[in-house]
């Protein structure tokens, strides 16, 4: 199922119309990314707080690559992308270390 564009009458210049629209599109596509994101971090915290070497480590490099592609794509930040990065390795190398 497709979300619903929000749809506000507002602009009478036809640039700002295709703007607005632009815009929509965008905040939706980011929403999406961000939500995966989420989850893939989400995913790594469950599996290090279970203690799954294994699956911990998958699941950090599949939220390293998300966090990179977020990031080239302007979704976020390429230094809030880096320190999470970051915070998820450390924590990984902690438990592989264990």
């Amino acid at each position: 199922m497709r979300p619903r564009l929000r749809h506000y009458d507002v602009a009478n210049i036809k640039s700002q119309i295709k703007r607005n629209k632009q815009n929509e599109k965008a905040r939706l596509r980011n929403k999406a990314v961000k939500s995966e994101l989420k989850t893939a971090i989400r995913r790594f915290r469950e599996a290090e707080e279970a203690g799954n070497v294994d699956d911990a480590v998958a699941a950090e490099r599949r939220a390293a690559r998300k966090l990179d592609k977020a990031a080239s794509k302007g979704v976020i930040h390429k230094n809030q992308a880096a320190n999470r990065k970051s915070a998820i390795a450390k924590r990984a190398a902690a438990l592989q270390a264990k």
